[in-house]
């Protein structure tokens, strides 16, 4: 399906805004992944690099606004989604070699600050009685319109019927890399995020966290795929994410396997 201009622009736009090294050429194949792998696969590409040689830049965003760069030319050669309806509208539209390979399951969790009037608790009852009690002045998660990360916080919120009551409150990130940093900056009192970035030595002594149950939203399939013009350090890596050692990693951050 064609990008209308808007989408055009914001695409290009959001691409002219990525670093001066995700830009470049030079450094190894430019791997597009979903902001809940920030910390694992930045640690999963040093390992990468130890192993082979190799290297691999990465590019951290929301999925949503990757599909709409990849349709823009951005020169990536690998996506890493964080749904795989990405994916396959990819594969629909003939960007892609194949139809990816399924890498993970996310989850997700209610994650409070140090010092916050919320109790980290996945049935979110103790945000029901903070709403109620007017303790609640910011809530964070990632921007449902492209983040999946976003949607199944509001799906979460919605089954616990808080969605509508909380609006007031949320704090939107652009993906769910700042969804965490917004929840757990205390600026805001809580928010919903990915388990990989809670359980991450950088963001887990800012805060606790508590797994929100995992039918209370569709489930997060996330899936990789090797874009048209991959090269073969990209397609080294994607077989690399599939070794027991990248397995590992994933899952000490929290990743349900496929085949696990």
């Amino acid at each position: 399906m064609p990008l209308s201009r808007r989408a055009l622009g914001a695409a290009l736009l959001a691409l002219a805004l990525l670093p001066d090294a995700a830009r470049g050429r030079d450094d190894g194949p430019l791997i597009a992944a979903a902001s809940d792998l920030q910390f694992a696969l930045t640690e999963l590409a040093a390992e990468f690099a130890a192993a082979t040689g190799r290297q691999v830049r990465l590019a951290f965003g929301s999925t949503g606004n990757f599909a709409r760069q990849i349709r823009a030319g951005a020169p990536f050669e690998m996506f890493m989604a964080a749904d795989e309806a990405f994916v396959a509208g990819l594969a629909r539209d003939g960007l892609t070699r194949d139809e990816g390979t399924l890498y993970a399951v996310g989850r997700i969790v209610m994650v409070v600050p140090v010092g916050s009037p919320l109790a980290a608790d996945g049935t979110l009852e103790s945000l029901r009685r903070a709403l109620a009690d007017g303790r609640i002045a910011r809530f964070a998660i990632a921007n449902p319109e492209h983040a999946p990360y976003g949607r199944r916080a509001e799906e979460a919120l919605r089954h616990a019927g808080l969605w509508e009551v909380i609006g007031p409150h949320l704090v939107l990130g652009e993906n769910v890399s700042q969804a965490a940093q917004f929840a757990l900056s205390g600026n805001a009192q809580g928010g919903i995020i990915a388990l990989s970035l809670a359980l991450s030595p950088q963001l887990a002594a800012r805060g606790s966290h508590d797994l929100i149950p995992q039918d209370w939203h569709e489930p997060l399939r996330q899936r990789m795929v090797l874009l048209n013009g991959a090269g073969p350090v990209a397609e080294q890596f994607h077989g690399y994410m599939q070794s027991p050692a990248a397995r590992a990693i994933m899952e000490r951050y929290g990743f349900v396997l496929p085949g696990g």
